[in-house]
């Protein structure tokens, strides 16, 4: 039988993130393959089957080829069980992006290795900068030409601020490319560009060995030997716990379309990454193996079944064990909750689970009980903390196109809103209904969504605002008045908390220096 503790070793819960199109989502299905959880990959494109990639499945996500929803996936891989976040590269969704991180142990960043260290891959090391998460990095698309792998380390290193330590090698790139060399576990992998067989395995006891040279020639053997002598030189030895404290991140190169360099990435993460850690709440510190259950929903996901419209809440399990059918306390509003149908996730497959551990990532089917950041617990009152909301950038009206479907919209709007992809603020002036976004895609998508979910039609009316601004006073007459000389740019949120809504950095500053004992807010964490 085995124990929490054994549970909590086995578990490995990280995220994959990159910029858009560095080819996060054919890694993802890559690792999925290893573990036995698809047979085929989504690269396949035949003419009588045409299956697109099995981590995004919204229908808007297969249209535009881009993923805008975490997607969650388990699966086993030797005695290790692997529950990896998809996240959504597209700058549009970094706010979903960034909250899925405050719910996984490590991180893999794909790097293109033409492109280099993007925009959105520096903003998203900085979250897990913040958090002091491990990352390992995997640079992608050899198979194409791209830049010299040094260089490529010493970007990673001037643009993400962290030690690198490459633990695999190439043997040149694009059209010469003929392999890596693994410096984890001194063996030769050679290339065959084929999206479905893995590539052979050369049994080396040495970089010396000859059999090196017969496998890709004596120019590029003595070039690998030149370039590992390099790194031994420059490099520090790989330290697991330099690792772990999120100092170095360890380098792995490959191409993921040509499932090559992934085996090693998996093997060497599924050792040196780290299991379920310990979790900060408001009140103390979580431990995993504590026997009472905690956990907090990180994402709310509307219509997974278009069917049934039908909310999930994804809820990462901190400590202790998850039971079917047992009841939890949900912290904010003081409930006791059962849940009959607790699922985990194969990307869109899934199934019931009896019980989950530390690590794990369930499902709960949600009829609006939940917001994004509630505790659940055996009954303790702990609050975990971390999943800000910020301040929009974009603002628009929304508009009613179908006075007979006014219902459908507001049921839509309500539940969109619950899975965070925007805000929603409303007009205290003459109560039209904002909505304020990262970017300028989730207008698009929260349009398609209304329409193909719930049969409901909206039109968009501009609106240029500056920013909104959550305030609070501790002076009550001050605030009152303020919210009267500006009654025309105030709103409330879906909380029902005070949002100034500023027209320009100008307007903002004057309101700060006008009222001094008036704080404001670009988080909805104060």
């Amino acid at each position: 039988m085995a124990t929490i503790n054994d549970e909590i070793a086995r578990r490995r819960t990280f995220a994959i993130i990159s910029h858009p199109d560095a080819g996060k989502t054919t890694l993802t299905e890559k690792l999925l393959l290893y573990g036995g959880a698809i047979h085929i990959a989504g690269a396949v494109k035949s003419n009588k089957i045409k299956k697109t990639a099995t981590s995004d499945w919204m229908e808007i996500e297969k249209q535009r080829g881009i993923s805008v929803a975490t997607s969650v996936m388990g699966f086993n891989y030797g005695d290790y069980k692997i529950n990896i976040l998809d996240t959504p590269g597209h700058q549009d969704f970094a706010e979903d992006t960034y909250r899925t991180l405050t719910a996984v142990d490590s991180v893999i960043i794909v790097v293109d290795v033409a492109k280099g260290v993007e925009q959105q891959t520096r903003k998203l090391m900085e979250v897990c900068r913040m958090r002091n998460t491990p990352v390992i990095i995997f640079v992608n698309k050899l198979d194409r030409e791209g830049r010299d792998p040094f260089d490529i380390l010493d970007e990673l290193e001037a643009e993400l601020h962290i030690g690198v330590r490459p633990l695999s090698w190439p043997i040149n790139i694009g059209a010469k490319f003929k392999g890596v060399y693994n410096i984890y576990e001194h063996s030769l992998d050679l290339f065959t560009p084929d999206k479905q067989k893995v590539s052979e395995r050369v049994e080396i006891d040495d970089i010396n060995d000859p059999r090196i040279d017969k496998a890709v020639g004596e120019a590029d053997a003595a070039k690998l030997r030149e370039d590992l002598e390099l790194i031994e030189g420059v490099y520090p030895e790989f330290d697991v716990q330099s690792y772990l404290d999120a100092r170095i991140a360890p380098v792995f190169f490959g191409s993921a379309l040509n499932t090559f360099g992934v085996k090693e990435l998996l093997d060497c993460f599924v050792k040196i990454a780290p299991a379920p850690k310990p979790v900060d709440a408001v009140e103390r510190r979580v431990e995993p193996d504590e026997t009472g259950f905690s956990g907090f929903v990180f994402k709310i996901h509307a219509n997974m079944d278009p069917n049934h419209r039908s909310c999930i809440a994804f809820v990462k399990i901190c400590s202790g064990k998850f039971e079917r059918n047992a009841s939890y306390k949900q912290v904010r509003t003081g409930k006791s909750l059962k849940f009959s149908a607790p699922t985990a996730f194969m990307a869109q497959k899934k199934s019931i689970v009896d019980e989950a551990w530390p690590g794990d990532i369930v499902g709960i089917p949600d009829t609006g009980n939940f917001k994004i950041g509630d505790t659940l617990t055996s009954g303790e009152e702990i609050h975990f903390k971390g999943l800000p909301s910020f301040s929009p950038e974009m603002f628009k009206y929304i508009e009613n196109s179908d006075p007979m479907k006014s219902k459908q919209l507001e049921k839509g709007i309500q539940q969109l809103m619950d899975e965070g992809v925007a805000q929603l603020f409303v007009n205290q002036f003459n109560g039209r209904k904002i909505i304020g976004t990262v970017g300028q895609l989730q207008f698009e998508v929260i349009q398609y969504r209304l329409e193909h979910e719930y049969g409901a039609q909206c039109r968009w009316e501009p609106l240029s605002l500056y920013k909104a601004c959550w305030i609070e006073s501790d002076d009550d007459e001050a605030l009152a008045n303020f919210k009267r000389r500006k009654h025309q740019f105030m709103a409330v949120d879906r909380d029902g908390h005070d949002v100034f809504l500023a027209d320009s950095g100008y307007v903002l500053q004057m309101a700060r220096t006008d009222f001094p004992s008036i704080r404001f807010h670009f988080t909805s964490e104060f």
